[in-house]
């Protein structure tokens, strides 16, 4: 699907034209445009990127394929951005969705296949608002980014609840549960993945923010810089909460190999308690053809087994093997 929102002067002039008319406004340089592909079509995407626009084959390949890392490119005329957001679904499955920018002097870009909470929330403002709107593409991409960047605040709120009941089932009395492992896997899947995001995020923002491209306009930096310290904050948080999360891992380690010590040593104390049982009665089992104890020792070989099983317990129980 192709949205577009054509400015002038700060106006919204016109939404959603037809396709033909796209190339009519990106020929009049005293316009402001946007245009959204949302889960386009490669039809779509090939007469925007390439018909339109006449993006390069490089940074179209780059859009279109799936990227693992935020990146920024400068091909002079444009910058290509990409970018990712966060949310979870509704299986509470952490999902990222990526977000590609091409901003141009009197334009802007945008490229994604899944529906996106900071692009449909920028476009309501836009659509609602009555006051000026923006004046740059540089302001729109400011936006939408930090939008997306403030969507990333839930994320990290839900994998800190789930830090937090992990830890409260480590640092439990009982015995640790069969799936913690499998839980505790998943978390730290959940926030490697998120670092992988937001880092390289941040060193995006910095280069934007920093004014070597002439197409952020130097009022504008400001606004780079402060979003670039909430992404300094949330890389600082996650990378608290996922060392939590790797001390809690070693406690649930430790835990579990105290628990196997402790099997080991009660299974070590019953050996230990049959001791005397089987000295003497594998003595009185030996076939000998005169044994007198058979006679007279009967009573005392059960009394001795009897005091010497009792007395191996207690000592078993006084060095706190029982």
């Amino acid at each position: 699907m192709i949205r577009s929102f054509i400015f002038s002067d700060g106006k919204l002039v016109g939404q959603d034209v037809e396709r033909e008319a796209l190339r009519l406004v990106r020929a009049d340089k005293g316009l402001l445009l946007w245009v959204d592909l949302d889960k386009p079509t490669d039809d779509e995407t090939k007469f925007v990127l390439e018909t339109v626009f006449q993006f390069h084959p490089l940074a179209i390949e780059d859009c279109v394929a799936p990227n693992s890392l935020p990146k920024v490119e400068d091909y002079e005329d444009y910058l290509f951005i990409v970018t990712h957001a966060v949310d979870f679904t509704r299986t509470d499955k952490f999902n990222s969705t990526e977000l590609d920018l091409f901003l141009g002097r009197d334009y802007l870009v945008t490229f994604h296949t899944a529906p996106l909470r900071s692009v449909s929330l920028q476009m309501e403002r836009l659509t609602k608002s009555a006051g000026v709107g923006p004046r740059g593409p540089d302001r729109i991409a400011h936006t939408l980014i930090d939008l997306l960047v403030d969507n990333y605040a839930p994320v990290i709120e839900e994998l800190h609840a789930e830090l937090e009941e992990i830890e409260e089932h480590v640092l439990a009395r009982e015995s640790v549960h069969k799936t913690l492992v499998t839980e505790l896997l998943h978390v730290r899947s959940d926030f490697t993945r998120l670092r992988t995001i937001v880092r390289p995020q941040r060193d995006v923002i910095d280069r934007l923010a920093r004014g070597d491209s002439k197409l952020i306009r130097p009022k504008l930096l400001p606004y780079f810089r402060d979003l670039r310290d909430n992404l300094v904050r949330l890389d600082e948080t996650v990378a608290g909460y996922h060392e939590r999360l790797l001390m809690a891992f070693d406690i649930y380690l430790n835990k579990a190999a105290f628990e196997a010590n402790e099997g080991i040593k009660f299974l070590t104390a019953i050996t230990a308690v049959t001791i005397p049982v089987m000295v003497v009665g594998t003595w009185f089992g030996m076939n000998f053809r005169t044994m007198p104890e058979l006679e007279h020792g009967y009573f005392w070989a059960l009394g001795f087994t009897a005091i010497t099983t009792l007395l191996m317990a207690w000592y078993l129980r006084k060095k706190k093997w029982m």
